[in-house]
């Protein structure tokens, strides 16, 4: 089941803690040890007993997700793939498997029914690239399909009724893992079909992991734990915002399936490929290692930029993906977008995610006891992306930006006095400044310590040319545990600066009981403004705050397209064309600022005929966090329906699109004649 679309500089306040501290920044050292604890006893699972495969999430890289069925998927693609797994320290950090996906066969079979490698994609055969993954210390992947075809509109071979002839090829090649996709099933029962060839790689005798990619649709975490390893519990993900928060939410339920040898697999990472940033990639690295997720990289790793690396070979997210108890985070709670996910580690401590679903920096909230942690006077808390250690008295806070995450392990650990306590630094609630007019801004830091931290300074800083200063005391000699430092500032953003979210940074210096030097910088946003014009105007006229889609970019005037900006048609529901609109796909969120100056919105809703008889969507709309109308889940049958909504004093309207629960496939939705009046 796949769609196949073609695939600030800003002032630093290092300046600050020179001229502040005379010691140096206090780091702990990456290889504190942790202290011991006894994780309760966890459960047995059957495909443990049976061949003591896939005891942690796989590691490894698939190809699909870069290349699709294009002609760079071939030999040398695999094989210096291998060579980066080994000469960029991958292979170290645990990646194991490098995969292949679909294309790598002859559209036919031979005369005696085998598979046949393509010639020109793989001039020496399967084994041979099997072999030269193997030599690499690595281990080797192979993909087929649960029905007559695979999944590629050309259709190559699939396994249905071939199970012992091609898993015996398998085995003779080398494979070491095997994803069965679900495509061409002739409508013969999932539960059949992936047993026959759990059982027909068995009879091999070679140890195989087996990926059941069955979309989900069966719900195979119920009763595929002595038939695969891993098991697809969505449809596949692609390279937006929206795809990975749509699979993200369905898989973090499922937390009572998995285990040693038994994965929810929610798809690959699409870290690196280009259409999410760095915060979100962060965020998808971040969530899928608290679900003890398979972590299979995605992107052509030939073209990879430093910061991908950066993420991917992150070693202390990967222990939390590769804890032994094995055990899926638990979602603690999730009021408006602010997520808290905690996962319980063999040596006793929790690792935990501050997620922020939502399209502006927010306060996460929890505290020790509610992530699981037993009560202690103190506690170590350890930020695995900024590497340092710092002490809590038992609240977990941190403002965490748009579609971020901030990731954590914490310790009930005796020895917590002699690290700095913590400092929560962030801004108290959104902020929105028209270019060229000062705009007035509060940040917040707060001791969430036991002891106290000395001469504490805080400085903004925002992009070049922006006019930043404080207009209240922006320092305290002494920051008792508990109690906060709040600053307002002047924001001015220059005059013709264009709308959008810009990066301003928080720095907080301070010096710690034992007089070490410390500087936390916390990453905020702003949100360059305009108003909209008087009267009544097109919202694809009107610049947007924020937008989201499942496939491809919110479109202006057209459907969507599902890939590049402008490549979708004319709006048209229930056979009638509009020349306004907006185009997007489920699950989207559009947002727009109001300030307080609009009092009706309207539109005609509808699924775009482009989808033809499928899709399923429902449309909210929402004024300041709450929703003012909604309409039931529509199909293509249904017609167009208008939608009106008072959001009177209003500063922010969210147009959102839901999928109907069937998934996001063929999800094309129209905001048509989209209108505020203002």
């Amino acid at each position: 089941m796949r769609s196949l679309p073609p695939i600030a500089t800003r002032r630093t306040a290092a300046g600050l803690a020179c001229a502040l501290l005379a010691g140096a920044v206090y780091t702990a050292p990456a290889s504190a040890a942790a202290p011991a604890g006894t994780p309760p006893a966890g459960g047995t699972h059957r495909a443990v007993e049976r061949d003591g495969l896939a005891l942690t999430p796989p590691m490894g890289f698939n190809n699909w997700n870069s290349t699709h069925c294009r002609a760079d998927f071939n030999e040398a693609m695999v094989k210096g793939i291998a060579d980066i797994f080994v000469s960029r320290g991958l292979k170290e950090a645990g990646y194991e498997y490098v995969n292949l996906d679909d294309c790598w066969a002859l559209p036919q079979r031979d005369a005696d029914g085998k598979l046949v490698a393509d010639p020109v994609r793989f001039p020496g055969g399967i084994k041979a690239v099997a072999d030269y993954v193997h030599s690499k210390g690595l281990k080797f992947g192979i993909y087929t399909s649960a029905g007559t075809r695979t999944c590629d509109r050309l259709g190559f071979p699939g396994g249905l009724g071939h199970e012992y002839s091609d898993a015996r090829q398998f085995a003779d090649w080398g494979v070491d893992y095997l994803k069965y996709d679900n495509c061409s099933n002739q409508g013969v029962d999932a539960r059949k079909r992936y047993t026959t060839m759990r059982d027909a790689l068995e009879a091999t005798g070679r140890p195989i992991v087996f990926s059941i990619c069955e979309w989900g649709e069966s719900k195979p975490w119920e009763w595929a734990s002595d038939v695969g390893h891993l098991w697809r519990t969505t449809g596949d993900i692609n390279d937006s915002w929206g795809s990975t928060l749509s699979i993200l939410k369905k898989n973090l339920p499922l937390h009572a399936y998995a285990g040693p040898g038994n994965w929810n697999d929610p798809d690959m990472l699409e870290v690196g490929n280009g259409g999410m940033t760095d915060t979100e990639y962060r965020t998808q690295f971040s969530m899928w290692s608290v679900m003890a997720a398979p972590l299979l990289i995605g992107s052509d790793l030939r073209r990879a930029d430093a910061k991908t690396f950066e993420i991917l070979g992150n070693r202390e997210v990967i222990a939390v993906d590769q804890d032994p108890l094995g055990r899926q985070g638990k979602v603690v709670g999730s009021d408006g977008g602010r997520w808290v996910v905690a996962k319980e580690m063999a040596d006793g401590s929790r690792a935990v995610a501050l997620f922020n679903e939502s399209d502006r920096p927010q306060r996460i909230a929890t505290t020790a006891t509610d992530v699981g942690m037993p009560h202690a006077r103190g506690y170590r808390m350890r930020d695995l992306w900024k590497h340092t250690d710092t002490s809590i008295a038992g609240t977990v806070a941190a403002t965490v930006p748009a579609h971020g995450t901030v990731l954590i392990r914490l310790f009930a650990d005796s020895d917590w006095a002699s690290y700095p306590p913590a400092l929560e630094a962030g801004q108290s609630q959104a902020w929105f400044v028209q270019a060229g007019a000062p705009a007035e801004v509060t940040t917040t830091v707060t001791n969430l310590g036991r002891r106290k931290a000395k001469w504490v300074w805080v400085a903004l800083a925002g992009p070049a040319g922006w006019d930043i200063a404080p207009t209240s005391p922006a320092a305290r000699q002494a920051l008792p545990a508990g109690k906060t430092l709040t600053t307002t500032w002047s924001v001015k953003a220059p005059s013709g600066t264009r709308p959008g979210t810009y990066d301003v940074t928080l720095s907080a210096a301070y010096l710690s009981p034992d007089g070490a030097g410390r500087v936390q910088e916390q990453p905020l946003a702003a949100s360059v403004v305009v108003r909209p014009p008087d009267g009544t105007s097109y919202l694809s006229d009107t610049p947007w705050l924020s937008a989201s889609n499942g496939w491809g970019p919110v479109e202006k005037d057209r459907s969507v397209g599902e890939s590049g900006a402008g490549d979708g048609g004319p709006i048209s529901i229930d056979g009638l064309r509009y020349a306004k609109g907006l185009g997007v796909h489920a699950p989207s969120v559009v947002e727009y600022y109001l300030g307080a100056e609009c009092s009706s919105f309207t539109a005609t809703v509808g699924l775009d005929d482009e989808s033809g008889t499928r899709g399923t969507t429902a449309f909210e709309v929402w004024a300041d966090g709450r929703k003012v109308t909604a309409t039931e889940v529509l199909d293509n049958a249904a017609p167009a329906q208008r939608l009106s909504a008072d959001v009177t004093g209003a500063d922010i309207v969210r147009l959102v699109v839901t999928d109907g629960g069937d998934g996001i496939t063929y999800d094309h939705a129209d905001w048509a004649d989209a209108t505020l009046n203002c």
